[in-house]
């Protein structure tokens, strides 16, 4: 008992010593787009190396940061795809002082669970709330789980993890935050769509936000003010599901041919602010899978739960039904038991998409489905959202095929968050 008291001492001293500083307080949620940048932009360097061959000017350049692979694998670049599903634990951390280890003693400020299935060509991601009121492994007691990483670093994070929710991790990779805005701004920038007129000026802060509804391409500094905007309402779980949309950003521009000129900036970049166990050849293997992935098709979710208060400490309650049918969805790809009962839908749809709705309900009453809903909504981008087991990602690519209005749309999947009353799915039809 007085060991776990001693442990919880540590953290509430660290917790005193490293004050939360205002100006760059939710700005590591925008590292998970990054993190993924950083390994898919690596991945794809081999990719394009492999495509193009080595003699190409590009892939010269780019062989230079290959040097721990053996004299074979250099030779070759042949890219066998992986067979097994690999879990990859994504983790930003705060920043902790100019001059100190970018990773020792900082707080995880965003956590996300990538699953990759190379052989069905499919990547999963649950966002992890880092508010989660979790116990942390090794007798750490209840904390947050952004608590692990100051406390025990990766390791303790990664066990945290996997006791949490019951899966093995296979990977990591960790960013700190100092290197975010360096990262966009050597992609040249990032397309976002901004949902809302966003104007915010903490002078004290030093956060000045002034960004207009809208698609614009974001530079570093930009996008900060964007993810760090919190006068939504929504609180972490808002900042989450615009951390979920960056990602879809960086990923899409991440297939154009224009970033490859940039990757070795970037990996400068990354040498500096990344740690990760995945080796370069390993990422090869990735770029292999990802190949045939359509980034509108990764299934985003979030642990589902509630928020709560003790005191000033604000905690994310995991549910832990819904969050075990999560895991079983996402992690080990649980399909449900045939069914000969329609799905029912429900349609929400921004101001200016009312006609476009009504098509969408036409044709999917025409495909023998009920729409119990409809109705208006201020919703920032258009999404299908299943609440149902049975919504699975076939179903939703064959919707796709049957509904070309909704081809495009991201696939969410929470099992809480309804908009209609008994909807097996809604479709958002918004102006994104």
């Amino acid at each position: 008992m007085n060991e776990l008291k001693d442990k919880n001492e540590q953290y509430n001293q660290y917790l005193y010593k490293h004050k939360p500083n205002q100006s760059k307080g939710g700005f590591g949620r925008i590292i998970t787009g990054l993190l993924l940048t950083v390994i898919v932009i690596i991945a794809a360097a081999f990719a394009f190396i492999g495509y193009a061959g080595t003699d190409n000017k590009y892939s010269k350049m780019l062989m230079s940061f290959v040097k721990d692979l053996s004299p074979k694998q250099q030779k070759g670049f042949n890219l066998p795809i992986l067979q097994q599903k690999q879990n990859i634990l994504i983790v930003g951390v705060d920043s902790n002082g100019k001059n100190a280890d970018p990773f020792k003693g900082t707080r995880s400020d965003t956590m996300i669970l990538v699953n990759l299935d190379p052989a069905g060509h499919s990547i999963n991601a649950i966002s992890i709330p880092r508010d989660s009121k979790v116990y942390l492994a090794n007798d750490f007691g209840v904390q947050k789980i952004n608590a692990a990483h100051a406390l025990g670093g990766i390791d303790l994070t990664i066990k945290t993890v996997e006791d949490t929710l019951g899966i093995k991790v296979n990977k990591y990779v960790v960013v700190n935050n100092d290197g975010v805005k360096k990262l966009v701004d050597a992609l040249g920038g990032v397309p976002v769509y901004i949902e809302k007129d966003m104007y915010y000026n903490d002078y004290s802060g030093g956060l000045h936000i002034n960004l207009s509804k809208g698609l614009h391409v974001l530079n570093g500094e930009q996008v900060e003010g964007y993810l760090r905007f919190r006068k939504d309402g929504l609180g972490d779980i808002g900042r989450t599901s615009r951390q979920q949309w960056f990602v879809k950003a960086v990923l899409e521009k991440l297939q154009s041919p224009s970033v490859i000129p940039k990757i070795p900036e970037v990996l400068n970049i990354a040498s500096t602010y990344v740690k990760t166990n995945l080796s370069l050849y390993e990422m090869s293997h990735i770029a292999a899978a990802l190949r045939n992935i359509n980034m509108s098709d990764v299934e985003f979710a979030t642990l589902p739960g509630a928020p709560s208060k003790k005191g000033y400490i604000s905690y994310w309650i995991l549910d832990p039904e819904k969050t075990q049918e999560v895991i079983d969805r996402m992690v080990y790809r649980d399909k449900p038991s045939p069914s000969d009962k329609k799905l029912v839908a429900g349609i929400m749809y921004s101001f200016d998409k009312e006609e476009e709705a009504m098509k969408i309900k036409d044709e999917l009453t025409a495909s023998g489905y009920e729409v119990n809903c409809i109705g208006r909504a201020h919703l920032p981008h258009s999404q299908i959202i299943g609440h149902n087991a049975a919504v699975t990602s076939d179903f939703v690519g064959w919707l796709k095929k049957q509904v070309p209005e909704v081809k495009s749309s991201q696939f969410v999947y929470d099992p809480i968050r309804m908009y209609c009353v008994h909807s097996d799915f809604t479709i958002i039809v918004s102006g994104s």
